[in-house]
């Protein structure tokens, strides 16, 4: 009787819930065989000692490698975990994002970045539609801007979703047209091919590598 024969023929699975209890069972099937074997062998033609140590090292071997396999398919499940749970983390606070803000009646904080030698610094607000249906002029300073939703005239705008674009100028000539950095809130976080993606309140997504800056609901 071969034992290599035996241990070959033997499936091998990498299943985390079913693998260890397989592996026991048959190591201890193998022991079992490899006991009779010597028990039962010719006394004219013994069987070499070395062949005994190779059947058993070739098993242990197969042994070690199904015990790795398993040890990496639970670190790959714990990473995955780990990524998802940072991932929630995101859910509720508001990004500093550029893109569409949805506009629910509560003023809009803008970070304006306008070129040093602006001497005129224009919010543009563009409708879904692409329309655009406002325009208020800004400090040509860095300092954040409030963006209040409301028509010259003073009434609210529709809510919905708005671009907000910033014009700088000097001496009436054209510097930049830049999309506006603005907090959106983020309403759900997925992760896709090992990238997390963000939700935002606006419905547009985006990678949580490309979010500026981050803050407590306001």
């Amino acid at each position: 009787m071969d034992i290599s024969q035996i241990a070959a023929s033997t499936p091998v699975t990498n299943s985390t819930t079913t693998s260890n209890s397989v592996l026991s069972s048959d190591f201890e099937v193998f022991l079992q065989m490899l006991t009779a074997q010597a028990e039962y062998q010719d006394p004219l033609e013994p069987i070499d000692s070395s062949e005994y140590a190779a059947q058993l090292a070739q098993f242990s071997m197969v042994e070690q490698q199904v015990s790795t396999n398993d040890l990496l398919e639970q670190m790959l499940t714990s990473f995955g975990t780990s990524d998802m749970s940072g991932a929630a983390n995101w859910i509720g606070l508001e990004a500093l994002v550029t893109g569409p803000v949805s506009y629910t009646g509560s003023p809009i904080t803008v970070s304006p970045n306008p070129p040093v030698a602006a001497d005129t610094v224009e919010l543009v607000v563009y409708n879904a539609q692409g329309s655009e249906v406002q325009r208020r002029t800004m400090p040509t300073s860095a300092e954040p801007f409030v963006w209040d939703g409301l028509s010259d005239s003073g009434t609210p705008l529709p809510h919905g979703e708005y671009t907000l674009k910033i014009e700088s100028r000097a001496n009436g000539e054209a510097l930049a047209e830049d999309p506006a950095l603005s907090y959106t809130r983020v309403t759900e976080a997925r992760i896709e091919n090992g990238t997390t993606l963000l939700v935002l309140q606006s419905g547009y997504m985006i990678e949580a590598a490309n979010v500026i800056g981050l803050r407590e609901p306001s």
